[in-house]
């Protein structure tokens, strides 16, 4: 991690919502999901907030590494159909050794769409990817 990681750096993500990220299209297998309504999905959001997280955190690591979600605490508070364009927020509000948390919102231009907080702890990524590998042999044998 470079020593420019630090609390108070904030990073903006702009993104339209399409058909692919409405509820239906979330799990398109299952007929509960595709009976609701065509409108951003939570897991989505979740996925667009965590986005927006990496591209800040990206920008203060070094050759290598990497980071992954650990936690995320986050509220749906507004429906926002396909063709609005969502603004998401994020800042860093602690950084503890290799975990980092952030604060992030979510605004469709209408309404603010949801917020809450995520952590994320920065991984070295070969050694990540030798794990995930060692333990996928595990499963093959």
């Amino acid at each position: 991690m470079k020593a420019s990681l630090k609390p108070g750096l904030k990073h903006r993500l702009v993104f339209e919502v399409t058909d692919k990220q409405t509820v239906p299209a979330l799990f398109a297998d299952s007929k509960s999901f595709l009976d609701m309504p065509s409108v951003f999905a939570t897991g989505f959001m979740v996925g667009l907030f965590e986005w927006c997280c990496t591209e800040l955190l990206a920008q203060h690591l070094d050759d290598g590494e990497g980071s992954l979600g650990t936690q995320v605490n986050f509220s749906h508070d507004a429906a926002t159909p396909p063709g609005l364009t969502v603004t998401v927020d994020c800042e860093i509000t602690e950084v503890d050794g290799k975990r980092v948390k952030f604060t992030v919102t979510g605004h469709d231009g209408v309404d603010k769409i949801g917020g809450g907080a995520h952590e994320r702890f920065v991984i070295n990524r070969a050694k990540f990817d030798e794990r995930v590998a060692a333990k996928a042999a595990k499963v093959a044998a």
